[in-house]
């Protein structure tokens, strides 16, 4: 098994904008059941994050909480100096996980993961974690690491199943952590999808969501802010679909990026 427990879902907490709104957000997740909560320098939400989770009924202990170092931020001093700014940000003195968010701009893996490798052996961070990385990046960081990867964290849903990556994860022992895993939404739209919730009495998002905890090491990570969508979503996981609908699930031929920016690795 990977190095770490990941508990199942985390709660992903990107939006453009009324980034206040993840300390009540935060707070009521936890409230509903939630122990695991991903962030990022980028997402600049971090201390409101941490407000949650302070102002919450959960011990911070049992937060398994996770960020993300910017890609500006990937030069060794600079992501020691950041990393303790999101824990002051973030009000904690440790990360359960953090990862390197994209393999851009300021990314040398030597230098990148060596400052990653410092941080763990400090016990400033439990677990490295990598995101939007290739095959061969991946390949590239497990030569270099002299500690596991615990997780990597890409899209991943239903209309983007990244076999690949998915395997890369089996076979290598770490964690596949799925953002995005209703492709904002576009799943709802899919017939597949649709005809499956039909069968079961339970919405698109639900199947979406059991179909990626169907697969082995995948942890999803939905965004939701109503009390009513954070219960939903953990209810999700508890939809057993059977064979047929994994299969026909895993038959749908589409590869569709909701998040694809022209320096994504995959685009050079």
């Amino acid at each position: 098994m990977p190095p770490a427990t990941l508990p199942v879902p985390g709660l992903g907490t990107y939006s453009d904008e009324n980034r206040e709104q993840w300390v009540e957000n935060v707070r009521t997740a936890l409230d509903v059941g939630y122990r695991h909560v991903d962030t990022a320098q980028g997402y600049d939400n971090e201390q409101y994050v941490g407000e949650g989770i302070a102002t919450s009924s959960v011990d911070r202990d049992a937060v398994f909480l996770a960020s993300k170092v910017d890609p500006e931020n990937l030069a060794r001093e600079d992501l020691i100096e950041s990393t303790t700014a999101s824990l002051h940000r973030l009000g904690t003195d440790y990360l359960d996980l953090l990862y390197v968010h994209w393999p851009t701009h300021t990314y040398d893996a030597e230098e990148t993961l060596g400052a990653l490798s410092k941080l763990h052996d400090e016990g400033t961070i439990e677990h490295i974690g990598l995101s939007n990385f290739t095959p061969e990046l991946l390949e590239e960081a497990r030569e270099i690491l002299d500690v596991p990867i615990t997780a990597h964290q890409v899209e991943c849903h239903p209309l983007l199943q990244q076999d690949r990556l998915r395997e890369d994860a089996r076979e290598h022992d770490h964690w596949l952590v799925a953002y995005s895993p209703l492709a904002q939404g576009e799943v709802f739209e899919d017939p597949t999808i649709r005809e499956i919730a039909e069968k079961h009495g339970v919405s698109p998002a639900a199947v979406s969501l059991a179909w990626l905890d169907a697969k082995e090491h995948v942890v999803p990570i939905p965004k939701a802010s109503s009390r009513e969508h954070l219960a939903a979503n953990l209810e999700a996981f508890e939809l057993s679909l059977d064979d047929e609908d994994v299969a026909a699930i895993d038959a749908i031929d589409r590869e569709h990026r909701v998040i694809d920016p022209d320096f994504a690795p995959w685009n050079q």
